[in-house]
């Protein structure tokens, strides 16, 4: 078993930053890969980036590439999510996710564990 417990969401305006942060506690972090998550108001849930367990290998979604950094702490049991250039279409509740697998997937169903969420409002 893996705790998720996001924090970092807030309100900040466009243009602005926000780092998300995810610690993770019960079994050995390092062997999870890791997924950030979120869900828009009145849509489905979407695969934002994506760590390997090893951290050597990243993905993310088009629409944050370039703007978000996703990265690990494994002696802290945690994962970041980085988010600069932040726009109003950025305002999600967002997830952090573990998979007991070497590459993270962008399909939600293939993560055994997940946070709690965390709110991000961008105003424009």
């Amino acid at each position: 078993q893996v705790q998720l417990v996001e924090s970092g969401g807030g309100l900040v305006q466009a243009g602005g930053s926000l780092r998300l942060s995810c610690a993770a506690s019960g079994r050995t972090f390092s062997e999870y890969a890791l997924g950030w998550f979120r869900q828009p108001p009145g849509k489905v849930r979407e695969f934002v980036a994506g760590l390997s367990r090893t951290g050597h290998s990243l993905y993310y979604s088009d629409s944050v590439k370039g703007r978000f950094t996703i990265s690990r702490d494994n002696a802290k049991n945690t994962v970041y999510l980085q988010m600069n250039s932040l726009k109003p279409e950025d305002t999600a509740v967002y997830y952090c996710a573990a998979n007991p697998t070497l590459l993270p997937s962008v399909k939600e169903g293939n993560y055994d564990y997940w946070g709690q969420g965390t709110q991000v409002t961008v105003s424009s």
